[in-house]
Order: C-alpha cells, then structure tokens, then sequence
C-alpha cells in the first residue's frame, strides 16, 4: 500500500507538475512569447539560489564538498554543451560536404556551396530574437535534462522518505514538490521548446526526465535510510545545470540594444521568474 501510495505521488508530482507547467506556459503566457527567456532565466536561477542550493548547504554535507561538486557540475555541463554544439556542427559539416554537381575540376558545386551558405546566413537572420535553429546554435537541452532528471530523482527520495513517515505526510510532500516545480518547468520547456522546435516535443522530454522522481521513489522505499545522506549533494549537482543554463545560454541571448520600454519589460519578466520560484518554493517549505 506504501508503495502503491509512494508510486502514485512521485508520478503525480513528476509529471503532473510537467503538464500543468505546459498549460500555463504554452496557452496562459503564450502572447508573452517574446518575454518567456527572462521569464525562464529568472527561474532557473532563483530555483537553484533560492530554493535547491539553501537547502543542500542546511544539511550535515560539507561546505567544501558541496562548493566542489558544484564547480564540477558547471565544468561538466560546459563539457556537455560543448559536445552538442560540435555534434550538431558536425552533422551539418557533412549535410553540405557532398552538394548535387559537386565534381572534382568543377566549379559548379563550389558555388552552389556559397549560395547556400549566404542564403542560410539570410535565413537565420530572417528569424526574430530567441528563435533557435537547429544547426550550431546553442540550445541547453540536454544540459536542462540532464539538471531536470537528477533533481527529480532527488525530489522522488524525498517523497518517499515522507510516505514512509506518514501517509498524509507523503501526500503533502507530493503537492509541495508539484506546486514548487511548475514555475520551475515553464523555464525548463521554454528552454526545450527552442532547441526541440515544437511545443509537444519539449513536454515529452520534460515529462520523460519528471518519471525519473518515481524511480526516486522506488529507489527511496527500498534504501531510504542509505541515500538521505546523499540528497544535498543531488541537490547541488541539480543547481550545477539550472546556473549554466540560464547564465551561459539564456541571459547572452538577452544580453542586446534595446528601448527603454523594452529593457523594463525583459527585466521585469526576469524579476517574475524570481518571484513566481521564490515564492512557491517558501510556501511548500513552509508547510
């Protein structure tokens, strides 16, 4: 029964928050399309700094340690980042390698070549601020994903540390941990819709990566006792993607000239990110 509740929750919780984050981000704030980088940015900092981080460095770990893990994270995702963009490089080095009347001692593909490239170059310019195409450019999907599955599985033990407690407690815990990770995922999906290219694409992944809190779960009921003492440093490891991803990819891409109107309005969307995470994320704790 414990086990049946413990599943039900972190699923709940998981994907549910996944779902309702898509609502509100994809149908809700829509209109605000323009608006939903700094709206993204703002969360996944103020979920690492305000709600993943304090609650890693409360714990027994150790300062250093935790300190160390998370230069290591930001190192690795860097690495991670990396890798994807020369993947993405590399594919399209030889999408365009072998063009129609390429020949040896023809002239003919050469220029095909160069029309090519200066008509893409036109066409990514052609795309308004924070459109993302799929070659070369920085995306942070995985990085995103990889931040979301640890956190999630973190989230997964804590739950199942509740249930085990007390069942009212495990229900509680699971509508704090949905009600935490909505603000937090409406960045998350924005993040992925760029790089995946559709709305429902994005939900798929970001819903895949909220199972991983029943495996959690799972994982939580059978060893609670052994991995409580590991939680702040999936916390920290958690908070190492968030950072990079909303300092190394989003903020660059809002880093641009523009009018005072429209500055107030980028900062003021970075500001709600903060607010709507920092504030969802001491109402849970608190209860």
């Amino acid at each position: 029964m414990t086990l049946l509740a413990i599943l039900i929750g972190t699923i709940g919780a998981g994907v549910g928050s996944v779902w309702l984050a898509a609502l509100l981000g994809f149908s809700v704030l829509a209109r605000f399309t323009q608006h939903m980088l700094s709206l993204a940015a703002g969360a996944l900092m103020a979920t690492a700094f305000m709600h993943l981080l304090p609650e890693a460095f409360e714990s027994e770990a150790s300062v250093h340690e935790l300190f160390s893990l998370l230069l290591a994270g930001l190192v690795f995702f860097f690495l991670l980042d990396k890798a994807e963009l020369w993947h993405h490089g590399h594919e399209h080095h030889h999408a365009h390698s072998h063009l129609p009347g390429d020949k040896p001692g023809n002239t003919q593909g050469t220029n095909h070549a160069h029309r090519h490239e200066e008509n893409h170059h036109a066409h990514a310019h052609a795309h308004p601020p924070g459109h993302h195409h799929r070659d070369g450019v920085r995306s942070g999907g995985w990085t995103v994903l990889a931040g979301d599955s640890v956190h999630a599985f973190g989230d997964g033990i804590l739950i199942a540390s509740a249930f085990l407690a007390d069942l009212r407690l495990g229900v509680v815990a699971a509508l704090a941990v949905l009600a935490h990770e909505v603000p937090h995922h409406i960045g998350d999906l924005v993040v992925l819709r760029a790089s995946s290219g559709t709305a429902r694409a994005a939900i798929i992944k970001v819903s895949l990566a909220g199972t991983v809190t029943a495996l959690g779960g799972l994982v939580g009921y059978v060893l609670v006792n052994q991995l409580v003492d590991y939680l702040p440093y999936f916390l920290v490891a958690a908070s190492s993607s968030f950072v990079y991803v909303a300092l190394a990819d989003l903020i660059p891409q809002l880093q641009k000239r523009l009018d005072l109107r429209e500055t107030a309005a980028q900062v003021a969307w970075l500001l709600a990110g903060i607010g709507m995470v920092t504030l969802v994320s001491g109402l849970a704790h608190t209860h």
